[in-house]
């Protein structure tokens, strides 16, 4: 049964995987003296929150919230990066999307109770949950290929959605190490 809290809890994990899953990330470079440039990574917030929600919230108030999320997607409004509805079971996307069940069970090892997470630990939890997402997406996108007969696009397919953005999303372990440090010094300060 759950609580008041837990239900706060999951409503906020929720709140933040839908407006994630909008805000595209930037980086901006000084390009010149007085002017920056920006450039545009084809990735969304949405895996570093739910990594970092994972850290604050236990992993199965995640888990609720994601699968809320994946309800709403699929069968209510377009919430996905790309849209929604049942025939987004149909694109490469949702075999990451599904990737994120492992990645935020990984990711709860860390919310062991007195337990010191160091930039080390936190690198290589992040790196084995991203990792398994995108092995699960690469397995649903060759699934679909093979029951499509679509072998042609097998290549195009791993390189658009998996090659493209892993590297974007292992860069983004840094910027969670740096505010969960923020995060772990408020929480042993209690």
């Amino acid at each position: 049964m759950l609580n008041f809290n837990k239900i706060i809890e999951i409503f906020i994990s929720l709140q933040i995987i839908i407006v994630s899953a909008f805000i595209p990330v930037f980086i901006s470079f000084p390009y010149s003296t007085k002017l920056f440039r920006t450039i545009e990574m084809p990735i969304t917030w949405q895996v570093p929150s739910i990594i970092i929600i994972t850290l604050i919230f236990n992993g199965e108030i995640v888990i609720k919230a994601f699968s809320i999320y994946l309800i709403i997607g699929l069968f209510f409004i377009p919430v996905f990066h790309q849209g929604g509805s049942l025939g987004y079971l149909l694109t490469p996307n949702f075999g990451y999307l599904l990737g994120t069940y492992p990645l935020i069970k990984i990711i709860n090892n860390l919310n062991i109770k007195d337990r010191k997470i160091n930039y080390y630990i936190l690198l290589k939890y992040g790196i084995l949950a991203i990792c398994s997402m995108h092995i699960i997406g690469i397995i649903y996108s060759y699934i679909q290929i093979l029951f499509f007969n679509q072998s042609e696009i097998l290549l195009y397919s791993f390189a658009k959605y998996s090659l493209g953005k892993v590297g974007y999303h292992l860069l983004m372990l840094l910027p969670i190490c740096l505010l969960f440090n923020l995060i772990n010094k408020k929480r042993y300060q209690k």
